[in-house]
């Protein structure tokens, strides 16, 4: 690390301790030539995920689009916004993990799908006919017979 009052090109890192929950790690350097301490922060470099739209264009990863379409899937029925959040973290980690920088709205769409269906079947059923885009009784009625029966 270069010191930013000489330029000289070695340090020494005199103390570290994790930061911002864990996310990142402050270092207090000590230059090696003209003995000057700095703070220097190291953090993951993430790369952008892009969603490619069904219409073709792209946008940049927004979790909180997923939040507010789980929020809206879930009015008016005993969901803590907390779960929500969980399942919204749990989406964006499985998108993190597959390594793909481009992910179609629809793979998002269907992820989302799976979280509500383990959360709450209503609010799974108000998704998927928005998302699905239910023209008619028939294609709603097939969702339905999809959630398991419960005795």
């Amino acid at each position: 690390m270069k010191c930013p009052f000489c330029g000289y090109s070695d340090s020494k890192v005199v103390d570290s301790r994790p930061t911002d929950e864990g996310n990142s790690i402050r270092r207090r350097r000590e230059c090696l030539s003209c003995g000057n301490r700095f703070t220097t922060y190291e953090t993951v470099e993430t790369l952008p995920i892009v969603v490619v739209k069904k219409d073709g264009s792209r946008e940049t990863f927004d979790k909180s689009k997923i939040l507010s379409g789980l929020v809206k899937a879930c009015e008016k029925r005993q969901v803590p916004l907390s779960r929500l959040e969980k399942a919204v973290a749990d989406i964006e980690q499985s998108i993190s993990n597959s390594l793909v920088r481009e992910i179609k709205s629809e793979h998002i769409g269907e992820l989302a799908m799976e979280q509500l269906k383990n959360i709450d079947e209503v609010a799974y059923v108000r998704f998927a006919s928005v998302y699905r885009q239910f023209k008619d009784i028939n294609t709603f009625m097939l969702e339905l017979n999809k959630l398991p029966q419960k005795k």
